[in-house]
């Protein structure tokens, strides 16, 4: 699908879906939990349909309502899928499930698209044959298949991803023995948070030191039933924020809880920080812009903001620079190199760093733009063509689906000019 922009003020109020990361955790735990858990309020989207879909090839019983998904575990006790489970392009649930998948006693393949099969399992496949699981692979990637059930012991972990860990954290609970995990150059933390914030509403015991640098997890435990309303996603509130930051107008983002554990919340300060203006009220958010000015800004705890954050840097008067985000080149694409080339082809002086990106703002222009099949560069690239100059084309546009399915609609409803072309 390909959608054309043009520049656009946008005013009104919306509320964003329910957070991707949340609702995933939601459908590992409930596949493992005993008894039936109620996830409330849960993201529908492409990524969160195919993990769902996963938990129900290994042992889940799932009735799904407008409002609700309602689960049945196994209560630790996955079941053989009998054929190959095709994740999609979900990391985050490959990587989980590949966890859980390793606490049972027989073999399971997990597959899915071309960019699923470009990331990075080496890591995680490491530290699980460490703990007794037979691991199959090529080059460290999907297709791959986990042998268990998961023995314990010790193991380090490579913190590229704080996914990895993340995966660990959810399967040793039901390792044969105590685990101790050593995590290595751990980035991400505040996703580690959102895990361990699961893993204390399932009732799991753990030791983890202050700084994350070690965990200890018994064995032999279980996880308890729940019933849980999936938060708002901040990673997805960037966009409207942005938006809002940089098209003119006022945004309005009604249902968003800053009490949660969501590392991307930050995103808000830092749009504060290049000079828009942000009041958290009780009935709603309402961001509007003015005159940006340049900042340099630490996102090795928020990753999946740099594709907004480099679009408001555009926006901004002087040189941002966006740093300490290396994990950036290891998500759905290299976020640093593609949104380094799409920032030039609409005119602006754009230059990667191993680890980020220099950012001189200026006057955007129209172009034909790619998405990469990334949800994040597609929203993201939306918010630029709206302060350009000219029409924008975005190809692959149907990839906002991912994380926001509603995403054209909800913003051609504040006054975006989107039009699908084709």
């Amino acid at each position: 699908m390909k959608i054309k922009v043009c520049k656009s003020i946008l005013n009104g109020e919306l509320a964003v879906p329910g957070s991707k990361s949340h609702t995933i955790r939601a459908i590992a735990a409930a596949l493992m939990a005993e008894g039936k858990s109620i996830v409330r309020a849960p993201l529908d989207s492409a990524d969160t349909r195919s993990t769902l879909t996963a938990a129900i090839l290994l042992g889940a019983v799932v009735c799904r309502f407008p409002d609700r998904w309602e689960i049945i575990g196994t209560g630790g006790k996955i079941i053989d899928p009998g054929q190959v489970i095709d994740m999609g392009n979900s990391g985050t649930g490959l990587r989980i499930l590949s966890g859980i998948a390793s606490t049972a006693d027989c073999k399971i393949t997990f597959d899915g698209d071309a960019s699923l099969r470009s990331r990075p399992m080496g890591q995680l496949s490491d530290a699980l044959s460490n703990l007794g699981v037979k691991i199959e692979t090529s080059k460290g990637k999907c297709p791959l298949s986990f042998t268990g059930p998961l023995q314990g012991g010790k193991t380090e972990v490579i913190g590229t991803s704080s996914q990895f860990l993340t995966a660990l954290l959810f399967a040793c609970p039901f390792a044969k023995n105590d685990t101790e995990i050593y995590p290595i150059d751990l980035q991400e933390k505040p996703y580690v948070e959102i895990t361990l914030g699961w893993l204390k509403r399932l009732g799991v015991e753990f030791e983890a030191a202050p700084d994350m640098s070690y965990f200890k997890i018994p064995c032999g435990q279980k996880f308890k039933a729940f019933d849980w309303t999936i938060p708002a996603d901040f990673s997805t509130a960037a966009f409207p924020l942005g938006a809002g930051a940089v098209a003119g107008g006022e945004v309005r983002i009604k249902n968003l809880d800053f009490d949660d554990l969501q590392g991307d919340k930050a995103v808000f300060d830092f749009v504060e920080q290049f000079g828009a203006k942000v009041e958290r009220l009780n009935e709603f958010t309402r961001v509007s812009g003015a005159n940006l000015c340049a900042v340099e800004l630490d996102l090795n705890a928020t990753p999946d903001a740099l594709p907004l954050l480099a679009v408001v840097a555009a926006c901004a008067e002087g040189t941002t620079r966006l740093v300490n985000v290396a994990q950036a080149r290891i998500k759905e694409t290299d976020r640093i190199s593609c949104m380094t080339c799409e920032l030039k082809k609409m005119g602006i002086d754009a230059q990667e760093l191993p680890d980020g990106m220099i950012i001189k703002g200026g006057k955007l222009h129209g172009a034909e733009l790619e998405s990469y099949d990334d949800h994040r560069i597609v929203m993201a690239l939306t918010v630029a063509a709206l302060t350009a100059d000219g029409e924008s084309i975005i190809n692959n546009a149907e990839s906002a689906a991912v994380t926001y399915p509603d995403f054209i609609s909800d913003f051609k409803a504040l006054g975006a000019d989107i039009e699908v072309i084709c």
